[in-house]
């Protein structure tokens, strides 16, 4: 499983959280939403907006050969159940460069607009199979940092948006050695399926700005919930 902020947004969202420690989750504001694939091919997108989810982010693509197959489904169902949404992108770090994925990406669903409704695109860094070359696509930690800095700047020169990066603390520790290179850019979205709060952030980030916290939501997919009010989520779609 899918956003990006300027350095302004970040900068604001950081200020706000200078008082929480690393790790645990602020008693403040939260907005709920999803993120859905291919995987969840009916989804009742009305019914989780009349739950009081405001937004949804949704596969777009992997790699530079695959579509997912519902994204046009869902994208335009979570439109019109007026959602905010955006696109994610599977990385798939050992079949081709950052850059020819974030071009993919761009291509087929994962651009962004400054309608207010838009979020930018995410790059999904998780766990690679056997066949992929194991849980870091047989990339070393520095090899992975520039994969990351190829997509990141590539979406960031095309959409003038930095696009979100999804990971685990685990993997992030793990397949770029906690690197800290895009703390200041790209919004996090941390998964850490607890009750307890999203757990360490990784990578030099103070905050979360998007928390996976369960593998379920009653309306189909995954639950997400965005670290800040309302407002501060249709900022980071506005730009």
């Amino acid at each position: 499983m899918k956003l990006a902020l300027t350095m302004a947004v970040v900068a604001m969202c950081q200020a706000a959280a200078l008082a929480v420690p690393a790790g645990v989750l602020e008693k403040r504001s939260t907005v709920q939403g999803f993120d859905i694939s291919h995987y969840q091919s009916t989804v009742n997108y009305q019914g989780a907006y009349n739950s009081g989810a405001r937004f949804v982010i949704i596969k777009a693509t992997e790699g530079t050969t695959y579509i997912d197959p519902k994204f046009s489904q869902h994208y335009n169902g979570a439109t019109a159940a007026g959602l905010i949404r955006g696109g994610y992108h599977f990385a798939r770090p050992a079949s081709s460069s950052g850059a020819a994925q974030a071009t993919y990406f761009l291509a087929h669903g994962g651009g962004w607009s400054g309608d207010g409704r838009t979020l930018p695109g995410m790059v999904d860094m998780e766990y690679g199979t056997a066949s992929q070359g194991g849980t870091c696509y047989g990339l070393s930690k520095s090899s992975m940092v520039n994969w990351i800095t190829d997509f990141v700047n590539t979406y960031h020169s095309k959409t003038t948006r930095w696009p979100l990066i999804y990971t685990t603390n685990d993997w992030w520790n793990t397949c770029t050695g906690n690197t800290n290179a895009f703390s200041t850019k790209s919004p996090l979205v941390l998964a850490r399926y607890s009750t307890a709060g999203p757990g360490t952030i990784p990578g030099g980030w103070p905050f979360q700005t998007i928390w996976q916290n369960k593998d379920s939501y009653t309306y189909g997919g995954d639950s997400d919930i965005f670290n800040g009010d309302l407002t501060q989520l249709k900022k980071i779609a506005t730009g």
